[in-house]
């Protein structure tokens, strides 16, 4: 699931890269062949071009996900705090209520 999909070998475009020349010395020499310096091979990761279109949609994206998680962590801090206080009303009614009960006897 989160591993890379990568494409089929047969459609992955192919770089460019040239060959290295062997300079061959002269007949009276008898030194190897020197091979020249390759140049590295290019990358077949495409590379991301962003515009200032692009992003602006990228940080209003990112400024709408944070205040839709934040709105979401103050309702549920409300929702939590408003259980705390109807759960210390009931706690207050119920104590004056048994001490209502034992003023009686």
């Amino acid at each position: 699931m989160f591993t890379p999909k990568y494409p089929p070998h047969d459609t992955a475009p192919t770089p460019t890269v040239p060959r290295p020349q062997t300079i061959t010395p002269a007949p009276a020499q008898t030194h190897v062949p020197v091979q020249v310096a390759s140049v590295a091979p290019v990358s077949n990761r495409s590379t991301i071009q962003l515009t200032p279109g692009s992003t602006l949609a990228l940080v209003a994206g990112g400024g709408a996900a944070v205040l839709v998680v934040g709105t979401v962590l103050v309702s549920m801090l409300l929702a939590v705090a408003v259980t705390g206080v109807s759960v210390a009303l009931v706690a207050i009614v119920l104590r004056l209520l048994v001490k209502d009960l034992h003023k009686e006897r």
